[in-house]
């Protein structure tokens, strides 16, 4: 089964590659593939073993690819099948149905699932779930329990998510938890609470969590750590910290900030340790219950049990998933008297994650959880269990030795039982830090050196002593409940201490780029080759392999060239420019108050591409779209200078002379060069800040000094044209509007010309004239947009005067990202939603 689940798990892993889903053809030739190769297999069986059945095998695995790609396709149809359709987007529809799941409540409002039940729309197929917001204008929203049944007045939009290079695929996320439109509660007031609530299980789990968690911040109402009990209670994480977040993403223990296959691996032992201990001791109640059923099969099933039970309460993650069908995977196979190998184990519970859940590939939880499973299973098979020496002395008989003798030969059985577990446990930890190290730099950028030291302590700390006290709090009674959570936050309190030590100094994390996929291939086998048993050969030169992925070859441009990238942050502006050493980040996004795209975004594209320092922040105004983010990226990032038209009080200011950077106010004639590349501020005047802050906006000049007047081209992965000779310019016009479009003409007019235009004000009717863009010519303007904002940028009639001048056109709603390559040899447009599209894009 082993061959059967890892084929399948391939071909679930291709199918989430692909730009569309299979047509006719392809099923057609999928299914012609697997009958063959299931033909070529039996036959290879029958000749017996040796190349005959290594080929056999080969062609299972691979027919197991072709039936995960098909099932996979067959799940992603029938899911996409219910879509809302364009014409309804933005409008009322009135919708009947239930709260589903844990709601998430801020200052700001309340975010949730609604189950669909009715919709007023002539849809056949409209959406089954909904992710909706109550946003709290007058009063906050009333109370949403799991299971509540309303009507509600809604506006929705399909669902759509920023796509960027190295950021984590909302529109993925949304897909493999059927949600097929968000928006908003529009009429509040006309909000009717129905009688009656849902019904089910998940219901009624729904419900036992959302009283945990009641519970947990009526007890911990100001506590710091509140919100990582609550993630160990309920495996609800929107509660924890920034500060708590960060400080275990530096110590590489995220994995414990919610309950994980490893806390219920634990747990569900103990809980079968403790019921077997209990059936063996029925006597005492007057029952003999081990003659009935013995008491190993009854722990089997106690553990496989209270693994269920924990798994609901976290919600059903995947690690919590693995865990759950390894649990009853092995539990099953005692009881039916089979002995089932581990990796047949590990490789049944792979198969049932994707047969559930085919989009949990997407997710960086699947493969780190079962990696590092693997991982300790493949380390650990070359190297002998923990021995039980229970040999006598072969000198005396049992009658012969004194109570001192047979005291210190339990002593020495202790203490080497003990010196081969803390052996074992090395082995694991570190088979675990060199399997995951890979995946870790793939999903986060980053590789924690202090992590193999800080798990060490976190891990026993976590599992022995935190994570008992939060179940004795979800299972006891008021009020000895909030003795059992306090003493969680006050163990919590000890953890943090001690990761603060093991983080304090700044060489603890390791920046590196996101890595391609050779160098993450390369990095693979280089795992499996220091983690292979002893005896194998040249394992010294294993770490040869990860050479690609720790020492990566610079992707920097060319000296006297940049590289231009727009980043999708939906309504506001991010662009980050690049020349062969240096890097420039102009504006930052929106901030806490609307999307968080500075930390959700920014911060993470900066780590992905490499960038673990700016040398210029450039916010062009106070404006929260494009300065909202930029304190994230300075608790994040190294940032060398602040240069923005911002009041003198603004908090930007302080917060960045409190992270050493030097501060300057940006105005019209200062000028540096980096690289060969040339750049020089154009607007704001140098007179004090009046008016509003769209009328002193930075703008930028960017200029690839020394290009040749030869020949440019513009070139895009659709079509190549010839464009007129002159210097690769790009001109960031941030949110300048008609007077000062109109005051640049007359003083900068030649310096004006440009062939990338960040379009100014987002594409509203208040920017863009005519004579503007006849001074600037451009060849590729950007749009940075939010997917159907409340601007209604761009503008119409703006968008139209762009597209009758036969200007290259790029817009972040519609394609995503946009990366321009400026070099002497021309310009080179990639959009991100072309060249790594999806089938579940823009559906």
């Amino acid at each position: 089964m082993r061959a059967v689940w890892c084929g399948f798990a391939v071909g679930v892993v291709w199918l989430q590659q692909q730009p569309a889903l299979p047509g006719w053809l392809t099923w057609l030739v999928l299914a012609a593939s697997a009958c063959a190769l299931a033909v070529v297999a039996r036959l290879c069986f029958r000749r017996g073993t040796g190349w005959f059945s290594r080929a056999g095998w080969f062609a299972v695995l691979v027919a197991a690819a072709c039936a995960g790609f098909g099932y996979g396709a067959w799940r992603a149809q029938t899911r996409l099948a219910f879509e809302l359709p364009r014409e309804w987007e933005g409008r009322d529809i009135v919708v009947r149905g239930w709260v589903k799941g844990l709601p998430t409540r801020s200052a700001d409002g309340a975010r949730f699932l609604f189950a669909v039940e009715a919709a007023d729309v002539p849809v056949e197929r409209f959406p089954r779930t909904l992710q909706l917001s109550w946003i709290a204008n007058d009063t906050p929203p009333p109370a949403l329990e799991p299971g509540s049944r309303w009507r509600l007045n809604v506006r929705l939009k399909r669902p759509h998510g920023n796509a960027n290079w190295g950021v984590r695929d909302a529109e993925a996320a949304l897909l493999a938890r059927d949600i097929r439109a968000t928006g908003y509660v529009n009429l509040p007031l006309h909000a009717l609470r129905l009688r009656g609530k849902a019904s089910g299980v998940g219901v009624t789990v729904d419900g036992l969590r959302s009283a945990i968690r009641n519970r947990i911040a009526a007890v911990l109402a100001d506590a710091p750590h509140m919100g990582v009990v609550m993630a160990l209670a309920i495996g609800a994480q929107d509660a924890v910290s920034t500060a708590d977040w960060q400080l275990m993403r530096r110590t590489g223990t995220s994995h414990l900030v919610a309950i994980s296959g490893l806390h219920i691996g634990f747990v569900a032992g103990l809980a079968g340790w403790l019921t077997g201990m209990a059936w063996r001791r029925s006597l005492f109640v007057g029952r003999n219950w081990p003659l009935l059923v013995p008491a190993q099969k009854v722990s089997m099933a106690s553990g496989a049990l209270f693994a269920a039970f924990h798994a609901a309460l976290a919600g059903f993650n995947v690690p919590a998933q693995r865990t759950l069908w390894m649990a009853a995977i092995a539990a099953l196979s005692y009881l039916g008297g089979r002995r089932v190998a581990p990796s047949v184990v590990l490789a049944w519970a792979l198969g049932l994650v994707l047969l559930v859940d085919p989009w949990a590939v997407v997710s960086a939880g699947f493969w780190l959880s079962f990696c590092a499973v693997g991982a300790i299973l493949f380390a650990m098979s070359g190297h002998a269990r923990i021995a039980r020496n229970t040999s006598r002395d072969a000198g005396l008989e049992e009658g012969e030795r004194t109570f001192v003798m047979r005291c210190g030969d339990a002593l020495r059985l202790c203490i080497g039982g003990l010196n081969e577990r803390i052996r074992s446990g090395a082995r694991v930890q570190l088979a675990v830090t060199i399997a995951l190290a890979p995946l870790t730099v793939c999903f986060f950028s980053q590789i924690p050196l202090i992590g193999p030291f800080a798990n060490a302590f976190a891990i026993p700390w976590v599992s022995v002593l935190v994570t008992p006290a939060v179940i004795a709090g979800v299972a006891l009674p008021a009020p000895f409940d909030a003795l059992a959570f306090r003493a969680a936050h006050h163990l919590l309190e000890c953890l943090v201490a001690g990761l603060q030590l093991f983080s304090s100094a700044a060489w603890t994390l390791w920046p590196l780029p996101q890595p391609s996929a050779w160098a993450l291939a390369s990095a693979g086998v280089g795992v499996a080759w220091c983690l292979a048993p002893p005896g194998w050969p040249l394992r010294w030169a294993a770490p040869l392999t990860w050479l690609p992925l720790l020492a990566p070859a610079s992707g920097a441009p060319a000296e006297g060239a940049f590289r231009l990238t727009a980043l999708d942050i939906g309504q506001g502006s991010s662009i980050v420019v690049e020349t062969a050493h240096h890097a420039l980040l102009f504006d930052a996004g929106p901030g806490p108050e609307s999307t968080h795209a500075g930390e959700r975004i920014v911060v993470p594209y900066l780590q992905a591409a490499g960038i673990d320092a700016l040398d210029t922040l450039v916010i062009s105004h106070a404006d929260s779209d494009h300065s909202g983010g930029a304190l994230a990226v300075l608790d994040s990032v190294e940032v060398r200078q602040l240069l923005a038209a911002l009041p003198p009080t603004h908090p930007l200011w302080h917060a960045a002379r409190g992270k050493g950077a030097q501060t300057v106010r940006c105005a019209a004639g200062q000028r540096w060069q980096w690289d060969g590349v040339d750049f020089a501020m154009l607007w704001p005047s140098t007179g004090p800040l009046q008016g509003k802050p769209n009328a002193h906006c930075c703008v930028l000049r960017i200029g690839a000094a020394g290009v040749s007047q030869s020949q440019a081209q513009v070139r895009t992965h659709m079509q190549t044209h010839t464009a007129e000779p002159q210097p690769v310019i790009a001109l960031l016009a941030a949110d300048i509007e008609a007077p000062v479009e109109r005051t640049l003409l007359a003083r900068e007019r030649a310096a004006l010309r440009a062939q990338i235009l960040l379009v100014p004000h987002h594409g509203s009717k208040t920017s863009s004239t005519e004579p503007f863009l006849d001074a600037i010519d451009p060849s590729i303007a950007v749009f940075q947009v939010g997917y159907r904002n409340r601007f209604h940028h761009p503008y119409a009639g703006v968008y139209a005067r762009y597209q009758a001048r036969g200007i290259e056109l790029t817009r972040s709603d519609d394609d995503g990202a946009g990366r321009i390559e400026a070099s002497g040899a021309g310009l080179s447009l990639e959009r991100y939603r072309q060249t790594h599209r999806r089938y579940w894009m823009d559906r």
